[in-house]
This record gives C-alpha cells, structure tokens and sequence, in this order.
C-alpha cells in the first residue's frame, strides 16, 4: 500500500510526494482530517517511500522493505499508540502489560520512543516515527514529545496522525507541517462498500450518504443500522404537538442508554441538515433514500422552528455527553419542546 494506491485524497497525496521528488519533506508532518479517509495508508505509504531500497521517494509495495513497513514490523519504523489500540491491532497482547492497556500514550511510552531514537538504524540510514492517533497524547506526553520536535534527529522523518488536531498543543502543531485530508467522495465509498460487502448500488449509496466521507464509518455500518437510523428519524418526524405520546414513543425508542441516545442525537443532528438544504436544488443528503419524508418536513418548518431543533439536539447531546444527564429524561425534554414549538 504505497502512496501511489491512497485514493480520494490528490492534494494531500500530491503535496507529499512533490516534497519527496524535491527532497523537501519536512522531519515533522501532521496528517490531520476526519478518522477513515486514508490518513494512516499515507503515513505508511510515506514511510515506504522514505525507506524502499527499489524505489525510493515512491515506495514500490512489493519488496521485504515495503512489506514490513506496512505491517508495523520494520525495525526502523518506530510507532506510538495507545497501548489499548496496540491491543486491538495485534501488536501486542494484554498479558504483555502489568496494568490495564491504556486509552492515552503515556508519557513514559515517549521517553521510550526517545531511547530508541538515540540509536542508529539497524536496517536504513533513515528512521520514521509513526504517531497514530497523536490526539491520544496526554498532555505530559504532548509536553515530552516537544523535545524531540525541538531537536528532531537529523536522521528522523516525524510523521503524525490525527482525526483531531485541535486536542494537541498550538505549540506542537506549529513546529509540524500540516498535510490536510478531506471526507472522501461519496462515489468512492459506495464503490468500496458495493465491493468489500457485496451491496446493490442503492444499498452502498444509502450506506455512503450516512458515513460522511469516512470509508471506515461506512464499514461499520450495516443495514441493520440503517434501518434503525430510518425509524429513529421516523419516530421524530411523528412528533406532534397535538398527541404528546408521540414524544414518549419517540424517548422510548431512542433514551434506554446513554449510547443509543447519542447515536440517535447523531442521527438526527444529520436529519435535520438535510431537512434544511432538501429544498435548494442539486443538495447532497445524508438520507437520500427519505428524501420525500425531508421535502414534507421542511414545507411544514419555518426559520425558526428548524434553528429550535438544531438547539434541541445541542443542548441534549451537551447534557447527555458533558453532564451525565439521563438519557431518557433528555430526549423526552427535547421531544416535548419540539412539540411544544410546533404548535400554530
């Protein structure tokens, strides 16, 4: 998996392989967009590139260089991540650990990774340092990891990965060089779900319309899920301020946990921006196949009514997610007003 084969991402791609012709990269890049749009494929097909021995600055693919960097097993391939993530990729096993595996990169994993950056290559004059997930940095690790951006090895390319740039220090992201990556084209997803899962075109474009760009949200759904999606969005939609049982059903459905809730806040946080655009002509939804039941509900919603769903499923999502608010009690609160604001 070599630069050459991320798809859906020309500028980010482009700018970094027109830095490797030139002989330009930076010893720091920060690889930054939404989680599953081909950010780690680059920052391992930019390691490959930095290490092949048969295609330099390109990376063939194909050689014991490339092969192992690709599966996180190149001696001068150093990589962090938290030790949670290490589990669930294989690269290591709980037994491995005294403690429970951690959510963070601690700082002492830092203080490793700079032990084994003091050392020369085993393999290749050259090592990279893969930061996957770099928000999961606690801040003393973010503030050890400083050090060596500060006095990076001259024999070292940093290259970090992050879905959320803003949760690391101004300080560390100023001494890197920002790559941006962009929500891949619902096109492109579709065909990788028709694909890998063998769905029809309408089924791989419902499923793409609700990943929004990410190849790696829309694996994880399933038409299960979508169909639940649909009766959450159905269950609102019923909402009337004339019988309020319809906002006890919509709360039953959708507050018997904390993670139904804030998935079905998702959801309709979605919903609701497709119900605004559904009227402007060529809008893009993320429900396509409910576009009728949008075009009803936006006919029936003035300005103001629409602002008051947007503010409802804010503050539910804030009180559900921030302060530990009950789930149900939340999303009768956000039904109930709802009702109550579309009243004539």
């Amino acid at each position: 998996m070599t630069l050459a084969a991320v798809q859906g991402q020309a500028r980010a791609v482009g700018a970094l392989r027109s830095a490797l012709q030139q002989g330009a990269l930076p010893h720091a890049c920060l690889l930054a967009g939404p989680s599953g749009v081909g950010k780690q494929l680059a920052a391992i097909g930019l390691a490959q590139a930095l290490l092949c021995p048969q295609a330099p600055g390109e990376g063939c693919g194909r050689c014991s260089t490339c092969q192992r960097v690709e599966r996180l097993a190149h001696p001068d391939v150093l990589w962090l991540m938290p030790e949670e993530e290490q589990v669930r990729r294989r690269l290591a096993g709980r037994s491995d650990f005294t403690h429970v595996p951690s959510r963070d990169v601690r700082v002492e994993q830092v203080r490793q990774l700079q032990e084994r950056l003091s050392l020369r290559g085993l393999e290749s004059p050259r090592k990279v340092v893969l930061v996957l997930s770099a928000e999961a940095m606690n801040p003393a690790a973010q503030n050890a990891f400083l050090k060596t951006l500060e006095e990076p090895p001259s024999d070292t390319t940093l290259v970090l990965v992050t879905s959320a740039p803003d949760r690391l220090l101004p300080t560390l992201r100023s001494r890197c060089v920002r790559y941006g990556f962009s929500p891949l084209p619902r096109a492109l997803v579709a065909a990788h779900l028709a694909k890998a899962r063998g769905l029809d075109p309408a089924q791989a474009e419902a499923v793409a319309a609700l990943a929004d760009g990410s190849l790696e949200r829309a694996l994880a759904l399933d038409p299960e899920q979508l169909e639940r999606r649909r009766a959450t969005i159905r269950a609102f939609e019923a909402v009337t301020g004339e019988d309020l049982r319809t906002a006890l059903r919509f709360a039953e459905l959708t507050g018997t946990s904390r993670d139904e809730a804030e998935e079905a806040l998702g959801v309709l946080a979605m919903w609701v921006r497709d119900v605004a655009v559904v009227p402007f002509s060529g809008a893009t939804l993320f429900h396509p196949e409910l576009r009728s039941l949008a075009t009803t509900a936006a006919a029936r919603l003035d300005e103001d009514r629409l602002h008051l769903r947007f503010r409802l499923l804010d503050e539910a999502q804030v009180a559900i997610s921030k302060r530990n608010a009950s789930p149900r009690l939340q999303m009768e609160r956000l039904a109930l007003e709802m009702a109550e604001g579309a009243r004539p």
